[in-house]
């Protein structure tokens, strides 16, 4: 009964398009989770503690989606509502943390987004249209602060030929992790931010094909217009070796250069990334390589946004001009020693021939260290708590340390 009334102004907005049709599958199938999310950052400078910044901060989100009404001729649809809100309970007010919106002065006490999607389909062919989280090469949605950073577009994805995925989408607006509305796409540009140029859209077209159980391709073309554009290539082997071994491995190529009217100037960097990861029993180990070439650093979209298609990303994102790196994973599953639901993990990433604020050979390295736990059963089933340590060190600014607890939970409906 929650279900059916929860969706009664989504069916009111759709009820036009097919008034013969049940609407059993449109509820019946839909999935709806409130989500709880109680999270503590904080972040320390070595050689500036004036710049120290942080925030603890509450979180919820209603993650509503529905099944597909079918309305004839072979075409169904439905429609998403994605509902954030935070509020502050602590934090520095004078410097802004990027997770909470901060007007210059002080951080905001609470902000919120709402966001709704409707999507259509046809056989394995589907468009989805306003609020996305895409998970690409060349875009992805960001859920590594307090509420997520999402866009608004189109979005068409197809799976209808054999072992082939074909997408399609258009861009135009970002609302990133510390805001709560959508905004032009611009481009991050260190050392300095964003100049304030944006872009008409972004178009992004994409194919990935998997030619064998354990072999997959991938291609992405991506026009951040008059900004930048990115062409992206990447070759994958999986393979199980029984039951307790699997072996992941990548190949992955970026060429990004300058886009049409240029706004920011020349870009000219190509990125490689190699990685591999053996998962044994309860342990994981892990390799990247990752070089940058070019004139430039590598580009991002304004607002933060995250590029995990790079093998080593972290606070040092291993994306100056010429900088090489290496990353080394250890993960640890503890359920083989009975504390089912808690890992561990820990990263070393060390970069190196970097050239950055006018200076040449420079080096970073960054630890991580990653502790899950989630309640496994019994009524805080899905209770799920995870701490971070970031430790970083650059050779041409403060080296700085990290701390993060978040505490999750979600109710489903």
């Amino acid at each position: 009964m929650r279900r059916q009334n929860l969706w009664i102004a989504i069916l009111a907005a759709t009820a036009t398009l097919g008034t013969s049709a049940t609407y059993a599958d449109f509820v019946d199938d839909s999935q709806v989770q409130l989500k709880l999310k109680n999270f503590y950052l904080d972040r320390q400078y070595d050689s500036a503690p004036q710049n120290n910044w942080g925030s603890w901060s509450q979180g919820i989100t209603l993650d509503a989606k529905s099944g597909y009404q079918d309305i004839g001729a072979g075409i169904q649809v439905g429609a998403d509502v994605l509902v954030q809100h935070a509020f502050k309970l602590n934090g520095r007010d004078k410097n802004p943390d990027w997770v909470l919106p901060h007007d210059g002065k002080e951080s905001k006490d609470n902000f919120g987004k709402v966001g709704a999607t409707l999507k259509a389909k046809v056989a394995q062919t589907e468009l989805k249209v306003g609020e996305l989280l895409p998970v690409s090469p060349v875009l992805v949605f960001d859920p590594s602060r307090q509420l997520l950073t999402t866009y608004s577009g189109a979005w068409l994805e197809s799976k209808d030929l054999k072992d082939t995925k074909l997408t399609l989408a258009y861009i135009d607006g970002i609302n990133n992790r510390y805001d709560n509305q959508f905004r032009d796409l611009t481009k991050f540009a260190p050392p300095a931010y964003d100049n304030g140029a944006e872009a008409d859209g972004m178009y992004i077209a994409g194919v990935d094909h998997q030619f064998t159980k354990d072999i997959g391709a991938s291609y992405w073309y991506a026009d951040v217009r008059d900004i930048y554009q990115q062409h992206y290539v990447g070759l994958n082997y999986n393979h199980q070796f029984g039951q307790k071994t699997k072996l992941n491995t990548h190949a992955r190529y970026f060429d990004n250069s300058e886009s049409g009217d240029k706004l920011y100037g020349k870009i000219d960097n190509q990125a490689v990334s190699l990685g591999a990861k053996l998962t044994h029993g309860a342990h994981t180990l892990g390799l990247g390589y990752q070089q940058m070439m070019g004139d430039n650093t590598f580009p991002t979209i304004g607002g933060w946004v995250p590029q995990p298609y790079l093998v080593n990303w972290g606070i040092a994102t291993f994306t100056n001009v010429n900088e090489k790196s290496w990353g080394f994973t250890y993960g640890y599953d503890f359920s083989e020693l009975g504390a089912k639901g808690l890992n561990a993990t820990a990263i070393y990433f060390t970069g190196y021939d970097a050239e950055v604020a006018g200076k040449k050979d420079q080096k970073s390295d960054e630890w991580n260290v990653i502790v899950n736990y989630t309640v496994p059963e019994g009524k805080l089933k899905g209770l799920g708590v995870q701490g971070m340590f970031i430790d970083t060190n650059f050779d041409w600014k403060s080296d700085l340390r990290e701390y993060r607890v978040a505490t999750t939970y979600t109710y489903k409906f």
